[in-house]
């Protein structure tokens, strides 16, 4: 989450502080107010059991029976370990595609559907009140002394605006002066709306061409072109640029942290891949459903051909903290099996059923928990909904049932292959070493 202060904006640091905190206060919870909980509790924690469910998970007692369920769903990749990843790996590629041509875009009052109560209000003002388009703001800062010369050319690019078809014809520009004469700014009305291909190249007509044309000849002023387009655009573009600070951040501090975990640099790297994987699976998801109009009706909402401008970095952080959660508690209990003496494939096959019951609980309710967003009517926290439940989906089956299993069935002996200065931090006994000869003695 702390990848979100290098974004360099307003927004994302609120984020980041408000995650932090919350799981700030969880692991506090943890160490604290759960372990008094469960003590208080006793044998009484496990009751009462939930009539069938609680079989899919718990293997007999007495018996080192493994869930039928999860056994079946692991056979493929512990038998057939390549074929297996090949087959869910490249599906997961295939779905990651479309997140190429991810248009980002800021939701405006457009995209909220006509259906709902506000948007029935918002039509009949319309109606009385017809309004169409939108502004560029052209604001230029000069001395005083040229105010004339600044008003001339702010004329002359009103001018050569009017017989474009890219800007608004039924309404004059209109000119405004600051009181002392150092500040000026021209309004210049467009047909289209923000996030739209025509606003765009009515943006990009003024900033390229018309402005220097007119204003930028004159010295020692500063001009810039703002206004509900610019905005947009200027943002989307702006998350583009700090995406990938943001993405190296995060990676580099998740291949630190699972390296000095499990003192595996093997390890380190497939989470990295495997949550690169589940993340780029998302994202092409957003684009299916969201860039296109075929999920329109079902999940009722009006397509705006793009997806929110600071929903890809935003899912990128939390979708990464939340598959770390699972790839640490999975891996850690494969490593146990791996250290009690199991093959690396009864390791996987123990690591991967012992946790599946937990991993599945936890997905269940954060699915749920997230898919509350997609039935919500702005467009942004609909996109929000959809992104983390399938990625979360995803990961958990997937990832962690599919992937995981059959890439270190795969990797063997060399899942766990580190460095020197790792494995002797590892394998550093504990305590006082006992003499030979004492040892020999008994």
């Amino acid at each position: 989450m702390a990848g979100m202060f290098l974004a360099d904006d307003d927004i994302f640091p609120s984020f980041a502080v408000g995650s932090i905190l919350v799981v700030a206060v969880s692991v506090l919870g943890s160490l604290t107010v759960l372990p008094a909980l469960l003590a208080k509790l006793g044998r009484w924690v496990d009751r009462p059991r939930i009539p069938f469910v609680w079989r899919l998970t718990a293997a007999r007692q007495g018996t080192d029976t493994r869930p039928r369920f999860w056994s079946a769903v692991l056979r493929p990749a512990l038998r057939y370990p390549a074929v297996t990843l090949v087959v869910s790996a490249g599906a997961l590629l295939v779905l990651a595609v479309p997140a190429v041509d991810m248009n980002l875009k800021l939701s405006g009052i457009q995209d909220v559907p006509r259906s709902t109560p506000v948007m029935h209000a918002y039509d009949r003002m319309t109606a009385a009140f017809p309004s169409t388009g939108t502004q560029h703001l052209v604001v230029v800062q000069a001395p005083a002394a040229q105010a004339g010369q600044v008003k001339a050319a702010l004329s002359d690019l009103a001018a050569r605006t009017a017989p474009d078809p890219l800007f608004a014809h039924d309404r004059e520009p209109e000119l405004t002066v600051s009181p002392n004469q150092r500040v000026t700014m021209l309004v210049i009305g467009t047909p289209y709306n923000a996030g739209t291909g025509d606003g765009q190249r009515s943006l990009d007509r003024l900033r390229k061409d018309l402005v220097p044309a007119t204003v930028g000849t004159l010295s020692g002023v500063s001009y810039a072109v703002t206004g509900e387009i610019a905005g947009t655009s200027d943002y989307s573009q702006h998350v583009k640029d700090q995406m990938p600070l943001v993405v190296g951040f995060v990676l580099l501090l998740t291949f630190v942290v699972m390296a000095w975990t499990f003192r595996s640099l093997v390890v380190a790297l497939t989470a990295i891949g495997l949550n690169m994987l589940s993340v780029g699976a998302a994202y092409g998801l957003l684009v299916l459903v969201f860039q296109h109009t075929w999920a329109e009706k079902l999940l009722d909402f009006r397509s705006n051909h793009g997806v929110t401008s600071w929903l890809p970095l935003f899912l990128f952080v939390v979708l990464f903290g939340l598959s770390m959660d699972y790839h640490v508690f999975v891996v850690s209990r494969i490593r146990e099996a791996v250290r009690g003496g199991a093959t690396n494939r009864e390791a996987v096959a123990e690591g991967i059923t012992r946790s599946a019951g937990v991993v599945t609980s936890a997905a269940v309710v954060m699915v749920g928990v997230f898919a509350v967003f997609g039935t919500l009517s702005t467009l942004e926290m609909k996109q929000l909904g959809v992104g983390l439940a399938s990625a979360i989906l995803i990961d958990a089956t997937i990832i962690r049932a599919v992937v995981l299993p059959s890439l270190m069935t795969l990797l063997g002996k060399a899942n766990w292959w580190a460095p020197s200065f790792l494995r002797a931090r590892a394998t550093q006994p504990v305590g006082p070493v006992p003499e030979p000869e004492l040892v020999a003695a008994r």
